[in-house]
This record gives C-alpha cells, structure tokens and sequence, in this order.
C-alpha cells in the first residue's frame, strides 16, 4: 500500500493520492509492512512516533517526494513577540504547547556532562539558527560575544527563560540585535524528537530524503536512555539516508541505547559507583536482555548531511552495532559550546561492534569520530577529517583546553579496530588511549596523542584502571573484561606530514605532559611509540616461564609490543625508534592545503613529486594478525581476511605505493563527501 502525505491537505483524509493524509503520523498510525509513505513538500510540525516496524523482506518506508522539501521539525513558529527595549523582546508562552516535557523547565543533564551553567533543553531560532542562552536578563540586554564558541559574532543573539505560575506559561527574553521577530521566522523548539518510535523494536524502516531540525533533545550517554531527534530505538535494520538533519539540543541520529529504569544515568542520580561501572553494568544488563545481532542494530546511516547540533551528529551504545554509516557529511558539532562533556563528537559510538565507517566527511568538529570501549572489529575507511583540533586564533587559550580536539580519538578498547586510507588533516590526528589499533595507508597531517596514559579513571591516590569489555568476534556476547596494557598497535604504509603547530597548541603540549589523560602532543609521526618493545623483545619475556611455579613478575602487565614498516615521514616528522626501515625525507617541505569552492574539495600537494613511487608490501590479515585481547583477527564483519588492496578512491593494486592514494596527482577531489 502506498500512502500520501501533504501538509496543505484536508484535515480529514484516508492516505490516497487524491485525499492525502495532513499529517506523516496519521500515515505512521496505520503503514505495515511493505508499505510505503510519500511525504509531499511542506512543513511538517509534529514528532513522528512510528507504531509498526517493516521486516527484512518488507520495509516500512518514508520518502520524501521532492528530496529534501519535506521538512519535520520539533519546532513551532512564535509572532507575538512584544518589545522590551531596543534590542530585546518577550514572548508569552502557554505550557499547553508543550505535548510532552516543558523544554524550558527541562535542564541538559546526563552522566558525563558538564553543567558549566544552567542549559535547558529548549532553544530559540532565528531564521533556523539557534541563539545563545544565558543565565539572566541582564545577559540579554547587554551580552558579550562568547570566548569559547566557534561563532563569537552570533553569540550576541541571546535568550533567557523564566517561569509565570499565574499564567502556566514560559516567559522567553531575546536579543534579536536590532532585527524585529515578528518579521522573521523565530521559532522555539517544542517537541523532544521528530522521527523516533515510542517503543522498541519498531525495526525494518527506511527514512529517505527529508530535512529534520530543531528537537529539545536530552543529553545521551552511554549509561542512559540515549534519545536523538531521529532515531530507530533499540530495534534492527533501520535505512536513514540523504536526510539533512541538524538544529537539535544534543544529538541528530541516535542508535543507541534502551532505557534501564533502575541503571539510567545512576552515576548522576546515586553516585556511589562511578560512572565505568554503572557503564560495565549496563552492558552486561543489555545482554542478559537480548542484546544480539539478531534482534539489534544492522543500521545503515548514508548519504545524510548532519551539522549544527550541539552535542553529536550520531550517537550511540549497543544499539548501533553491524551498522554501516557511509558517505554522510558531518560537520559543526558542539560549536556553540554551550554543553561540555565527555560524550561530543561529530560521531560518539560506544560499542561500535563491526561497524564500517566509510566515505565519510567530518569536519569543524569539537572531536570527529570517538570510539569509545568495545571498537571491536571495528574499520574506519576512506574518510576525510579535518579541522576537527581548534580551527580559528581566538580559541586558542587556557578555556579551551578541554577540548583541543582530534580527527579520531580510540579509547579504552581492546580492537580490533582498523584504520585505513583516510585523510586526517587535523593537528591532531589519533588519540590513542587504548590498544588493538591497525594503522594502514593513511595520509596522516597530526600528531599521535594520549600514547600510554588516558585509561585510568583519575583517582588521586589509589589505582584506577578502566576494565572494559571484549566479546566473541563477531557477536555481541561478552567473552572477558581486562585494563588496557598499551601497545598492540600496528603501523603500516602511512605517510606522516608534520605541519605547523599554533604556539598555543605547543605550550599546552609542555603544560600536559605527565597528565593522566592526555600528553597533548603535537609532534607528527610514530615516535610516541618510543621505547615499546618488538614483538621479539615481548616474546622473550616468557622465555623459560613455568607458570605457577616461577618468580612474580611483570611479564602479563607490560606493554604490548609494536609494529610498524613502510611509513614515510616528512617535514620532520619522527618514526618509531625500533621502525628499521622507515624513509625518512629531511630535504623536501611537504606542502597541503585543501581548499572548498562550489561544494567541491581539493586538496593541493606536492607529494606526487616527493613520495618514493616503488611498491610496499601488501598489507592483508595474515600481516596484521590478531588483536591481543579478543584474540580476534583484523579481518570482514563475515571472518573472512581483508587485503588492503583498493585506496581512497576506490582504486584497486596488488602493488601498491605508502599512503592513501595509489595514483598520485597534484590535486585529489572529493566532491562526493560535501553538501552545500
């Protein structure tokens, strides 16, 4: 069955072309499997609840009939502001507008976030784009442009809310900065999702073509009920693809976790157990739960432009595992920075269990993509990151140090994980506080950070140490928990570009030194790596070993070893001190500059006349082995073995040459990552 959809219609329709439905939940209310609901152009103001998932051989799908005119929005249009003063104008608005939580009497919080000041979950648009709130009325009178956000010019554009009993109503102040609201579109956010299923396991539905803004979403950790504007909840099989999705509180998609009542945000609520284990709690809930690969994840996020939200682009815990997130273009996350914390990222997986990130283009970000514990089978591919550490001068200083920033932080997991052909452009291009890392055929522009520190949960004066999770390849069932030992990373056919490194960025490397949770490094190449042992050096600590019966020793708590063979390191960029056979090029200046015009990026270099253009070896799973802990190999989702043998724009060789590309040029497009 097909039905119709369009804003303009009757308010009494039955679905069919000619008496279409008004509203996509009155379609939702009734669509079964195999149906297909044609959403025709308009605004549509209203959170979509699916009642009814589709099968995997019989989809529930939403499309869009003109890409991207269908637009679902969590917010409704106000014009009866009154003037205060010069610049600034009150709203009334009754509580009755709000259906299910007031987003103005409803604080951001969560595990793991930093309330630096009061933050509701509601927001204040002009002309689509959030303003700033703050914490009086005087800040809307006379505010100040903000040192931390990325946009100081628009922060002037405030709000402040209160509360009148008498009337039940929300009182909204903004500064519209000499601009009159009731001749703009100013919108509030009034709903807390747009296309999320009440009830889990609503699975098997495709969601094509529509641009979704604007929900008073809450935070999402990993320990909580993690809600987004979009969202499959705690189902399988979902399609969301060439969807624009930006404007909400905290997160854009979620594919992540369930509600547990009584382990919901408890790190918060009853503080005795820190938040890693409730976290470790929740895993082994889910599980006993029905946490599978039969009944969960197997997502597929593609083609979608994601940017302007404030805490993720993609979220998720458990429920995004098997996922396939391709060929989306991410950027300007938690560039207000009015929410911090430790859960903010253009991507922000937990458990990313053999997903496949691939194509993806992720830029402007407070952090591109974290993988946080459980990036297990893991592959990361073909991407484009950059200007994901601190991008602009007047971010540069001491408030900021919080979030320097990084193209791909890994953390706390116990791999596999894959890194392969990508382009990270950033500063900082890896944080590694974790182990079980294959780094393979990368252009890599930034420093390696948090090398052998970043796992312990800060205790002052006891041991601390993070038990994370592995589980059996390929599945979702908990084979182990151990600490992280470091090492069991592998290097292979990188090219390493050190860049210019802003003054501020270097005194705050010298500054961190010695932390527990970051050295902040600023120098390109393996050489954080120093003085890990070879894989030789780290057998011969077992050597004549009996077991029980032998002397205490170290052996099972050291270090694990590395490797790394056919990198290139330019603009002094330092190997590894045991890489017997790194090139090492001190005569030419690599120059990289990536340039935007019409949508299309290029990336200028030199390299085609400097890298060394004899073949490397073949990179494949009989090389890389097996990561330490899950002792499961770097290889498909399906166990079969990987070779690397097709480069960052598809192209194939059995003889390849180091870095991304396999046929140099002077310039490398990737129009096919960008939005406009």
């Amino acid at each position: 069955m097909i039905y119709h959809v369009h804003a303009s219609a009757a308010s009494v329709g039955d679905g069919s072309r000619e008496r279409p439905f008004q509203t996509i939940q009155a379609a939702a209310n009734i669509a079964r499997p195999g149906d297909e609901v044609i959403v025709h152009p308009g605004v549509y103001r209203e959170a979509v609840h699916p009642l009814h998932g589709g099968r995997a051989d019989a989809r529930i799908t939403y499309r869009a009939s003109e890409m991207g005119q269908a637009v679902i929005t969590g917010a409704e249009r106000i014009n009866t502001w009154q003037q205060v003063e010069k610049n600034v104008w009150k709203a009334v608005v009754p509580n009755g507008l709000f259906t299910d939580r007031n987003p103005y009497t409803t604080l951001v919080s969560g595990d793991w976030f930093i309330a630096t000041f009061v933050a509701h979950t509601g927001d204040v648009y002009l002309n689509g784009k959030s303003l700033y709130e703050v914490n009086d009325l005087e800040q809307v009178r006379h505010p100040v442009p903000s040192a931390t956000s990325w946009d100081p010019d628009f922060s002037i554009y405030t709000w402040y809310t209160e509360q009148d009993g008498k009337q039940d109503a929300t009182i909204l102040y903004a500064n519209f900065q000499g601009r009159n609201p009731n001749e703009e579109m100013v919108e509030i956010s009034v709903r807390k999702t747009c296309f999320y299923p009440e009830a889990e396991g609503v699975g098997y539905i495709t969601l094509s073509g529509f641009t979704i803004r604007q929900a008073a979403t809450q935070w999402a950790p990993p320990t909580a009920y993690q809600e987004g504007m979009v969202g499959p909840h705690w189902s399988k099989g979902w399609i969301i693809e060439d969807c624009d999705i930006s404007e909400s509180k905290c997160s854009g998609i979620s594919l992540g976790k369930y509600r547990q009542p009584q382990n919901d945000n408890k790190w918060l609520h009853w503080k005795y157990k820190d938040g890693t284990q409730t976290e470790r709690d929740c895993i082994c809930q889910a599980q006993r739960e029905g946490w599978s690969k039969d009944t969960i994840g197997s997502h597929i996020v593609r083609r979608c432009h994601i940017h302007d939200c404030g805490q993720t682009g993609i979220v998720g815990h458990l429920g995004g595992v098997f996922s396939l997130i391709e060929d989306n273009h991410i950027h300007h996350i938690n560039n207000k920075q009015n929410l911090a914390g430790a859960e903010i990222g253009g991507i922000k997986m937990h458990a990313a269990i053999d997903v496949l990130f691939r194509r993806n283009h992720i830029h402007h970000c407070t952090r591109g993509l974290w993988l946080d514990w459980q990036a297990q089978g893991t592959r990361v591919t073909q991407n484009l990151f950059h200007d994901n550490t601190l991008p602009f001068d007047h971010l540069m200083h001491k408030d900021a140090m919080v979030a320097y920033g990084e193209d791909i932080f890994i953390e706390v997991s116990h791999g596999p994980t894959l890194v392969d052909h990508n382009l990270l452009l950033s500063i900082r291009s890896l944080k590694l506080a974790t182990q079980g890392v294959a780094v393979v055929h990368n252009l890599i522009a930034g420093a390696l950070t948090a090398v052998g520190t970043g796992v312990n949960n800060g205790s002052v004066h006891y041991l601390s140490p993070r038990y994370t999770p592995y589980h059996v390849p390929h599945g979702t069932e908990i084979a182990g928990f151990m600490t992280i030992l470091h090492g069991d990373m592998r290097f292979y056919n990188n090219i390493f570009v050190q860049q210019p490194v802003h003054p501020f960025l270097q005194a705050a490397a010298q500054a961190m030194k010695g932390g527990d949770w970051d050295d902040g490094n600023v120098t390109v190449g393996t050489c954080p790596y120093d003085g890990y042992m070879t894989e030789e050096e780290w057998q011969a600590q077992f050597e004549g070993y009996c077991g029980m019966g032998s002397a205490p020793s170290d052996r099972y708590y050291i270090p694990l070893p590395v490797w790394a063979e056919g990198n290139l390191y330019f603009n002094g960029a330092r190997p590894w001190n045991k890489e017997t056979n790194a090139f090492v090029d001190p005569d030419h200046i690599i120059d990289l500059k990536l340039e935007e015009k019409d949508g299309r990026w290029t990336l200028k270099s030199n390299l085609v006349d400097v890298v060394p253009q004899h073949a490397v070896r073949l990179i494949d799973t009989a090389v890389l082995g097996m990561a330490f802990e899950p002792e499961e190999k770097f290889e498909n989702p399906d166990g079969t073995p990987i070779t690397f043998d097709e480069d960052y724009f598809g192209v194939h060789s059995n003889s390849p040459v180091a870095g991304p590309f396999f046929r140099l040029s002077g310039t490398m497009e990737t129009d096919h990552r960008s939005h406009k």
